[in-house]
């Protein structure tokens, strides 16, 4: 079976993901306003965090955190991105589609970034169509410049992303607005505390209803810790999972096995990385309280719904991988939390397979409109607790960019199992119920063949890959009648990969 491709159009409307129930300023002047109670009952205010690069397992160097959100609030357990990258990942949020419909795959030209971005239907025009007063604050994509506020937006404060800095905690600039400000490297510059500001200050003096994208760079690395943070997690113990620079790799695809085993001083890097990447954090869970303490004081904290989310998660070097993009656990599952006075009643875990793609469904279910294009589904059901059938596997998309690592993949991530399909021909299936730190390839297993032939089938369904080549950008929104990979049966492709990131 040939998979074909069908460009980034973003104005289709998918028909063929039914499967397994898949689709569905700031520095002053502002004036206060009361808040509406009757606008908020019926519509609540959004209050979206959206951190850059922390993993699903960080949540307990959060305090503030883990009190206000996750002890009062739905934490879902199974929460995943559908393509492990920041600038793709943040795609599919606004607009609840995969790449190979916002075609925005990777993070830069020609095949993601900004530019490759169509920021005419999101969640912010839907919002404000329907009488929301919007705000982003903080990360909006990569390769994002200039004075350019995107349609939907009342409120801008954006970190100036092109030319890429590679780092965002000190000596950047924001457009606010529409005006660049620069930021320099006092301790009064630290980006979480310069966006918290603003964000807190968009809280309290915004009328009701509002939807408000909190996206802090932290803990993105290479992670800086505020300066009240820099001796904190002293004595914390290294994390050293069974796949931790996993000695046996002959059963991984090829752009594993090329991977050095790590040394000393790399593991060492590592640990120091971990340390400040959960320093960082303290100062985002500080952002959390003074968010939610606005909330309060202004008597709008039970009307308003407050999700706690990642871009992406990160390998520590599990597998011998120090990145994401990834479709093993470390890069996919991500914190997913949900504070909703109104509506939840104990706080509870849930199991459900939650996706990125469903928080613009939710966020306009919550709105009461609709959600144009959107492949995820609404949580509602879930928070209601009402939930009676829910999807059992989800896509994973990648395309790699110029030789790097992972080699273009589609993979389908069931609640048991995950099978991935590599242009390469080589293929990985796990059992992770058996297998939760995917060690055992057994994608050559004929004792799980009917496995693989039912993933198989759900994954030639569901995914709609990137051309193979690059001589076609999206941008030309042509349909590409090109195989993109090859037989599932073929042999593993031993071939030297690309070097390591």
């Amino acid at each position: 079976m040939n998979w074909t491709v069908a460009g980034g159009v973003r104005s289709r409307l998918l028909t063929g993901l039914a499967l397994g129930g898949l689709v569905v300023a700031f520095a002053g002047g502002l004036p206060p306003c009361l808040p509406s109670a009757r606008a908020a009952s019926q519509r609540p205010n959004i209050l979206f965090i959206l951190t850059d690069d922390q993993r699903w397992d960080t949540l307990w160097a959060m305090p503030e955190t883990r009190h206000r959100l996750v002890d009062r609030g739905i934490t879902f357990t199974n929460a995943f991105v559908v393509n492990s990258l920041c600038c793709p990942s943040r795609a599919s949020i606004l607009t609840g589609e995969y790449s190979h419909s916002t075609g925005v795959y990777t993070n830069g030209r020609p095949y993601g970034g900004f530019p490759a971005f169509n920021d005419r239907s999101t969640l912010a025009t839907w919002l404000q169509a329907a009488g929301y007063r919007t705000a982003l604050i903080g990360k909006y994509l990569n390769l994002y410049g200039g004075t350019y506020v995107p349609p939907g937006w009342d409120r801008w404060a954006a970190l100036e992303m092109d030319p890429p800095l590679g780092n965002y905690y000190y000596d950047y600039a924001l457009n606010v607005d529409g005006s660049i400000h620069s930021y320099g490297h006092d301790s009064a510059d630290y980006s979480t505390d310069v966006l918290t500001a603003k964000a807190v200050r968009f809280v309290r003096h915004t009328r009701a209803p509002f939807f408000l994208y909190f996206a802090p760079w932290a803990p993105h690395g290479p992670a800086v810790p505020a300066p009240t943070d820099q001796n904190s997690f002293q004595h914390l113990k290294p994390a050293r999972p069974p796949n931790f620079n996993e000695t046996d790799i002959s059963d991984k695809p090829s752009w594993v096995r090329q991977l050095p085993i790590l040394d000393t001083q790399q593991i060492r890097a590592l640990d120091h990385y971990r340390r400040a990447q959960l320093q960082a954090l303290l100062d985002v869970d500080r952002s959390v309280a003074r968010l939610l303490n606005a909330l309060r004081d202004t008597g709008r904290l039970r009307d308003t719904v407050v999700v706690f989310m990642s871009d992406n998660g990160l390998a520590w070097g599990e597998h011998r991988w120090t990145n994401k993009q990834a479709a093993y656990e470390e890069s996919i599952r991500v914190p997913l939390v949900i504070r909703y006075d109104a509506l939840s009643g104990q706080p509870r875990r849930v199991a459900q397979l939650a996706l990125n793609i469903d928080i613009a469904s939710t966020f306009a279910a919550l709105a009461k409109v609709s959600a144009l294009g959107s492949e995820g589904r609404s949580l509602l059901p879930i928070l209601r607790d009402e939930a009676e059938t829910w999807r059992r596997r989800f896509l994973i998309e990648h395309r790699t960019l110029g030789g790097s690592s992972p080699t273009t993949f589609c993979a389908v991530r069931s609640r048991r199992y995950l099978y991935v399909a590599y242009r390469s021909l080589e293929r990985e299936l796990y059992d992770l119920r058996t297998d939760p730190y995917e060690l055992r390839n057994r994608a050559h297993d004929p004792t799980l063949a009917w496995v693989r032939r039912r993933l198989r089938t759900q994954l030639h369904a569901l995914c709609n890959p990137p051309p193979p080549g690059m001589e076609r950008p999206p941008a030309s929104r042509e349909r590409h009648g090109v195989p993109a990979f090859g037989p599932d049966d073929g042999a593993p492709a031993r071939s030297a990969a690309a070097p390591p990131p």
